[in-house]
């Protein structure tokens, strides 16, 4: 889950971002300010969950989103800050005072693109939570999706054989039928004993019938029997 705090003093804006973050996020939870109050300090000192601060840089008191990032920063390096405003000029003033700003964005200049944009790219980036479970004969896994590199069937012990960054290796008791339900969409069958995690592939060659993966490793189990799924 995602957790998003919208700062921003016109309620009609933060509908508005409630609305778009529905169309980019499914699990998430939500909570709104107006001003800072000591509920949004709470909140901000509460560094335990990583989140996304979307901030209007002009708030109606004498406490700007500016403020309130430069509290967050003093805490807080690990969440995402988008700031918004209604106002071009402010942009200098933002990257003159708060480092590790994720985007500027003004709210009349095409602000639904770019916002949805910017959420999309943070939720790929930093919350990428999904996982591979798996519980059997007193053995549970459980490993990041984005961590899998491959899923290849073992002839000899007749298991799946699970490929994970950092030299991680893992047996499981099941076929590639039956997996290929436990995982999402960025897992394709890539050959018939073999499934590949395609965003971690860099190059595919299917004359030689190979493909390598982003940490350099070059496995020789592709086919062009796959080629649609794998290059959609």
């Amino acid at each position: 889950m995602v957790k998003f705090v919208v700062v921003d003093d016109s309620r009609e804006d933060t509908r508005h971002i409630f609305d778009l973050l529905d169309e980019v996020v499914s699990d998430k939870k939500v909570v709104a300010f107006q001003k800072l109050t000591p509920e949004l300090k709470k909140e901000i000192m509460n560094v335990s969950e990583h989140k996304v601060y979307i901030l209007d840089i002009e708030l109606g008191n004498k406490v700007s989103g500016i403020n309130i990032a430069k509290l967050i920063r003093d805490v807080d390096w690990e969440s995402e800050i988008i700031f918004i405003t209604n106002h071009e000029r402010m942009f200098e003033s933002v990257h003159r005072s708060i480092y590790e700003v994720f985007d500027f964005i003004e709210k009349f200049h095409d602000f639904d693109k770019r916002f949805k944009k910017d959420i999309g790219e943070i939720i790929k980036r930093n919350f990428d939570n999904k996982m591979f479970v798996y519980k059997a004969n007193n053995v549970e896994l459980n490993v990041y999706y984005k961590n899998i590199l491959y899923i290849f069937r073992d002839t000899e012990d007749r298991k799946l054989i699970i490929i994970a960054d950092g030299n991680g290796k893992y047996s499981v008791a099941l076929n590639i039928k039956d997996i290929l339900p436990m995982l999402d969409g960025r897992f394709v069958q890539c050959y018939r004993s073999c499934i590949v995690n395609k965003t971690r592939i860099q190059e595919k060659n299917y004359k030689e019938g190979y493909f390598t993966l982003d940490t350099g490793e070059k496995v020789y189990m592709l086919s062009k029997k796959f080629r649609s799924d794998l290059d959609d």
